[in-house]
């Protein structure tokens, strides 16, 4: 009879399930326990990285719209793969003045009297307004980007805009007379833009017209 319980109690699934719980709370309450739980920890966060990357980086996300040649060719600006760009294996590498040229872009500056370079944050905006004696050149690039130049020939609008994907490196040119403006859209990435005009800009002067759209 004795040996009946005991085989009676040793089948018992349940019994069999609570005495391996309580092992498991009993190890995981011991100082070893902690390189182990570490290691779940990190693996759990890598796990959950590696998902969000995937969404965030997908092509849909950086550049949700679509875009047309034509479309840029309004706004003056033609964009690139960094892979079309890049020479070597260090990466891309461009003359503003002559990567317009050869893009075939028009109106941009014809030598770089004047040269910032700078970063839009997330939401941020660069530009809304307007030289009246200086062509500028732009090579934007980083981030989901919205490039707006004034076109009297978009009737409705009277501008053209399109926007930049975040895997990709835009060149553009801003007329003398003609408005600009750039929107970094995107709510992570920080985006980057190099300007060369072709003559010194005074921005206290009455050279330039500044908040010309209200709705960017």
């Amino acid at each position: 009879m004795v040996n009946l319980r005991r085989t009676q109690t040793s089948d018992n699934p349940f019994q069999t399930q609570s005495n391996s719980v309580s092992s498991i709370l009993n190890l995981l309450k011991k100082p070893q326990a902690f390189p182990l739980l570490l290691l779940i920890f990190l693996l759990l966060t890598w796990v959950s990285l590696k998902f969000q990357n995937r969404s965030y980086f997908s092509p849909q996300l950086q550049n949700p719209q679509r875009w047309s040649k034509e479309e840029d060719l309004k706004a003056n600006l033609v964009r690139f793969l960094p892979s079309q760009l890049a020479k070597d294996k260090r990466g891309w590498l461009l003359n503003p003045v002559a990567a317009a040229t050869d893009a075939g872009i028009n109106g941009g500056a014809v030598t770089c009297a004047s040269v910032h370079v700078g970063e839009i944050r997330p939401g941020g905006i660069r530009g809304n307004h307007r030289h009246y004696t200086s062509n500028e050149t732009f090579i934007i690039w980083g981030a989901r980007i919205k490039f707006r130049l004034e076109n009297s020939k978009i009737v409705d609008k009277g501008y053209a805009e399109v926007v930049i994907g975040a895997d990709e490196v835009a060149v553009a040119a801003s007329p003398s007379g003609k408005a600009h403006a750039l929107v970094n859209l995107d709510p992570i990435r920080t985006a980057f833009l190099l300007g060369c005009q072709d003559d010194i800009v005074n921005y206290n002067s009455s050279s330039t017209a500044y908040n010309i759209w209200n709705d960017l």
